[in-house]
C-alpha cells in the first residue's frame, strides 16, 4: 500500500497483468466525446445563482456531478502505481485556472479535496474559495514547486523528475509531493468554453497517477425535429473524455457514464446526499 492509496488485491487477472502489458498512461488511452442537453442546467444554475452563487456556472456541476459519480462507482478513483492498480484513499479534483483572460497572464492548477457525499453547494462554496485566494494573491505551494525547479540547470532538474519518478514508481515519494503535485488526482478538468473553442482530447500524464480527463467547450444551440413534426430548440456542451483503460473494464465506464448523464438531466441530484456510499472492492 501507499500513502494516497491501497493496492486492489481482489481484481481479475486480466486486470492485473495489463499494467505488464500497458506500461503508460499514454499507450493505455480510452477515448470518448458526447453533449450534454443543458435544458435542465440552465435552469438549475438560474436557481443557484438567484441564492446568491454568482459564479456558479456548468463546471461545477460536472466536478459534483464527477464527485457523485465516484460515491457509486468508486473504481473510477483507482490509479496505476508501479505497474499496480490502487484504490485512491480520498477524492482530489484538478483544474487550470487563469487571474486573468489575458494570453501574457500565467496559469496555474489548483487542487480541491471532497468527500464523495459532497453537495454542488459545497463543490462550489470550496472551489471558489480556491480560486478566490489564488487570483487575490497568486502564487500558490504548487507554482512555488515550480519555480525551484526552474532555477535548475537542465540535467539536474532531469534527475530531480527522475528521482520524483522513481520514488512514486515505488510508493515512497512524500505525501506532501503528491498533494502540491497536479499530476496526482482522482481527476482532471479544464474549460475549453470559456476560451470559445470546442473540447480538445486532452491526453493524460504519465507523470504522476491521474487516472480520467474531462474538458468541455462553449455552449451551442440547435433545433432537433420531434416525433410529432415539431422543432424543439436545445442548449447544449460538448465534452470529451480521457482514460486509463486499465483501472476498470469497458463496462464499468460505461455504466459510470450513464449515471453521469442520469445527474445532467436531473441536476438537482447534487442538492441531496447520496442514500449511499459505495467502497471500493479489497
Amino acid at each position: 500500500d501507499r500513502a494516497d492509496g491501497r493496492r486492489v488485491r481482489t481484481i481479475s487477472p486480466m486486470a492485473r497483468v495489463s499494467p505488464y502489458i500497458m506500461k503508460t498512461r499514454n499507450t493505455s488511452q480510452n477515448y470518448i466525446r458526447d453533449e450534454i442537453d443543458t435544458t435542465k442546467i440552465d435552469q438549475y444554475i438560474k436557481e443557484k445563482k438567484a441564492k446568491g452563487m454568482a459564479g456558479f456556472n456548468l463546471m461545477y456541476i460536472l466536478i459534483a456531478a464527477y464527485v457523485r459519480t465516484l460515491s457509486q462507482y468508486p473504481g473510477l478513483n483507482r490509479f496505476i502505481a508501479g505497474q499496480e492498480i490502487y484504490a485512491r484513499h480520498n477524492i482530489e479534483i484538478c483544474l487550470t485556472i487563469k487571474k486573468e483572460m489575458d494570453i501574457h497572464s500565467p496559469d496555474t492548477v489548483i487542487k480541491a479535496e471532497f468527500e464523495p457525499d459532497a453537495t454542488a453547494e459545497e463543490v462550489y462554496e470550496k472551489i471558489n474559495r480556491i480560486i478566490e485566494d489564488y487570483r487575490a494573491a497568486p502564487g500558490g505551494a504548487f507554482d512555488g514547486m515550480a519555480k525551484i525547479l526552474s532555477y535548475m540547470p537542465g540535467l539536474l532538474m532531469k534527475f530531480v523528475v527522475f528521482l520524483l519518478q522513481f520514488l512514486d514508481y515505488f510508493g515512497i515519494m512524500p505525501r506532501f509531493i503528491s498533494r502540491l503535485s497536479p499530476f496526482h488526482g482522482s481527476f482532471f478538468i479544464t474549460s475549453m468554453g470559456s476560451l470559445g473553442i470546442p473540447p480538445i482530447y486532452h491526453h493524460l500524464y504519465d507523470f504522476g497517477n491521474v487516472p480520467v480527463f474531462m474538458s468541455f467547450g462553449a455552449k451551442k444551440h440547435r433545433y432537433e425535429v420531434q416525433s410529432d413534426g415539431t422543432t424543439k430548440h436545445v442548449p447544449y456542451v460538448s465534452y470529451t473524455v480521457v482514460m486509463d483503460e486499465r483501472t476498470v473494464d469497458g463496462f464499468y465506464y460505461a455504466t459510470a457514464l450513464r449515471y453521469m448523464n442520469r445527474i445532467y438531466r436531473n441536476p438537482w441530484m447534487l442538492d441531496e446526499r447520496p442514500e449511499t456510499v459505495v467502497e471500493d472492492i479489497p
